[in-house]
């Protein structure tokens, strides 16, 4: 069953996945699994505080998730999150096939009556 967004989650969602370091961090997370705050952030040429604060934002979307054990937070991808993305995407896909279905039949009448 598809759940249906409001326009606020899907702005916030696009919001929070519009910069490139946000959406290379949940990439690697998607691609890798869970990861250590640090392990992800050796992979980026920038302070730890920076990656947190993209972190954060995809925490706030709920993109990805934390747990802590001890003093090591551990980060995963929220994959339900990201099929909410995938499936307005997925609409818009539909959309574009019934037009270009339909642009198709036009074409084919056309030329059959030339």
């Amino acid at each position: 069953m598809v759940e249906h967004l409001s326009e606020e989650e899907l702005t916030d969602l696009f919001k929070c996945v519009s910069d490139e370091t946000r959406r290379s961090l949940l990439v690697k997370l998607c691609q890798e699994g869970p990861c250590r705050v640090t392990e992800l952030a050796s992979h980026y040429d920038m302070s730890l505080n920076a990656i947190s604060k993209h972190l954060k934002v995809l925490e706030k979307c709920s993109l990805i998730s934390r747990s802590t054990e001890g003093r090591t937070h551990w980060l995963k991808a929220n994959l339900s999150e990201i099929h909410k993305i995938e499936a307005w995407l997925d609409g818009l896909r539909s959309i574009w096939e019934i037009r270009l279905d339909r642009l198709a039949k036009l074409i084919e009448t056309e030329e059959r009556d030339d």
